[in-house]
């Protein structure tokens, strides 16, 4: 079985699955919905088989297949995975099917808000498995121009499901939209410019830092000797179009206005998944490629990073629309990220990747249950709320403990990662960890707020007899709860993986943890035993 091409067949069975489901009967609904079910569990399990054939201690990247592409260019049709991306890829194919099973019914997809006619259910199934095929895909490229042809590819998918399937007058969900393409795009054009820029660098003779012959194979290019400016703008090409797409501060505007219009299934994939490649992107591709332009830029990272934990927290705070609100502590969160990764420390980097899977399940709770009460109550608005745990008990449960990961509550997965992110910060860059501190703080504000004016207080009159959590909408979100308490008492299994990738990663910049200081009486007589 290790010759076996699980990437390829991963990511060719959502996209003829979604082909399949356009050409099946439009009146059958039920079909389209149990078909498309059908071959999202299918991938999820075969990948679930897969994971379980992956060697942490082996070779990093695993289950590779190399084939040519465009031989003339010295592009491949290049899969493989290593710790990292194997766990991102499991994060993507648990949850397209949970969302699906949250998506069943029509005015579930369209947000409740605005409740537009009724759409094509098969148009919104088969972009959910092609969206599917492009997450697998952009993980599992090893080939770097094959992973910028993923990177654009996912936002075809998106594009429609926010314009077409989202809440709203179809005025704002056009221009949502549109801001999302714009945005992509122009950090797309910029990482394609730093991508072809590759090639003719790589074709130089060894002795002068190229290769001798031109590739985009990501394993080759690691052993590129490219002159400090020129790795300087490189960087800089392919981190602003990762900045944009994790989000970060001052180039994240389009996720607010993307979330309050995306219906919350899809939503749960924009955020959960599709936004962790600009975060994935940049612990893989800006800190191997570019290892000293890495280092170089880490200054400004790190203030940009702190900035978007604490801005992103802030205007949480102040928000009046569920989504937005949920989006904007995405954008804080990305923050923490993003300061583990150019920590450049092996717990600010494990912490890092972990973060950006128990961010996943996280806000993908937190977005499919605010999808639940959006369509019960036909509003996003928080106002809108109210007394919704004596109408909704087990809802208002699983909020709460959806809402409490978001804050990192000890117990629950989120915390692992994001103390390990502060922790991995504080040795290095103290300053940094402690404005990034408040972050914490200003979490349990807008979570803890959140709950108590939805939840919490008298009922209001349209809360009056909203419905609990019936059974398809219990089985969308238990496994995803489960998974958050799961990991938040044992996140070993999963660092287990990261961890030998981590390591890879901090060799290419060459930075190592700072040695631990002694100080008073320890540092005069030495540790006591």
């Amino acid at each position: 079985m290790s010759d076996f091409p699980w990437l390829s067949v991963l990511i060719a069975l959502p996209l003829l699955g979604a082909v399949a489901v356009s050409v099946l009967p439009r009146d059958n609904e039920p079909l389209v919905k149990w078909f498309s079910f059908g071959v999202s569990t299918l991938v999820g399990v075969l990948a679930l088989a897969m994971a379980a054939g992956f060697d942490a201690g082996g070779d990093r990247f695993q289950f590779k297949e190399k084939y040519w592409w465009i031989k003339e260019f010295g592009i491949h049709w290049a899969l493989g995975v290593d710790g990292v991306a194997l766990v991102l890829i499991l994060l993507s194919v648990i949850l397209v099917p949970l969302v699906m099973l949250a998506s069943w019914n029509e005015d579930e997809r369209s947000g409740g808000v605005d409740v537009p006619a009724k759409r094509s259910v098969k148009g919104y199934f088969a972009l959910l498995l092609s969206l599917e095929a492009a997450m697998i895909g952009v993980f599992a490229a090893t080939d770097v121009f094959l992973f910028y042809v993923f990177f654009e590819a996912m936002l075809i998918p998106v594009y429609f499901l926010i314009g077409h399937y989202g809440g709203g007058a179809a005025r704002e969900r056009s221009y949502a939209a549109v801001k999302f393409l714009l945005y992509s795009l122009f950090g797309g054009l910029l990482m394609l410019v730093a991508v072809i820029w590759l090639y003719p660098l790589s074709n130089k003779p060894v002795g002068e830092g190229g290769l001798g012959h031109g590739t985009f194979m990501f394993e080759e290019l690691r052993g590129l000797d490219v002159d400090p400016t020129t790795a300087k703008w490189l960087f800089l090409g392919f981190f602003i179009a990762f900045a944009i797409k994790a989000p970060m501060v001052p180039v994240h505007t389009w996720l607010p206005t993307a979330a309050q219009q995306s219906p919350p299934g899809a939503l749960v994939l924009i955020v959960g998944v599709l936004d962790k490649v600009g975060t994935y992107g940049m612990l893989r591709f800006c800190l191997e490629l570019f290892p000293g332009a890495a280092k170089w830029a880490t200054p400004a990272v790190l203030v940009f990073a702190v900035i978007s934990i604490i801005y992103g927290a802030i205007l949480a705070i102040g928000q009046v629309d569920l989504k937005r609100l949920i989006a904007y502590t995405s954008v804080s969160h990305f923050g923490f990220i993003v300061l583990g990764i150019f920590a450049m420390t092996s717990q600010g980097q494990s912490g890092a990747a972990l973060y950006m899977v128990n961010h996943g399940f996280s806000t993908g709770a937190l977005f499919l249950l605010v999808g639940f009460m959006i369509v019960r109550r036909r509003s996003a608005k928080i106002t809108d709320f109210g007394g919704v745990q004596k109408a909704a008990p087990v809802l208002a449960g699983t909020f709460l403990i959806a809402g409490l990961s978001g804050l990192s509550l000890p117990g629950l997965s989120p915390f692992v990662s994001e103390f390990l992110v502060l922790v991995g910060t504080f040795s290095r860059y103290k300053v940094a960890a402690c404005f990034a501190v408040t972050g914490v703080v200003l979490a349990a504000i807008y979570v803890l707020w959140m709950y108590q004016r939805t939840m919490g207080g008298p009922k209001v009159p349209a809360v009056e007899g909203m419905k609990d959590l019936t059974a398809r909408e219990k089985w969308a979100v238990a496994p995803i709860i489960a998974i958050i308490v799961a990991m938040g008492f044992f996140p070993q299994p999963v660092l287990h993986v990261i961890n030998p990738s981590v390591k890879e990663t901090l060799a290419r910049v060459d930075r190592h943890d700072p040695a631990p200081t002694l100080t008073g009486n320890v540092a005069e007589n030495g540790a006591r035993p």
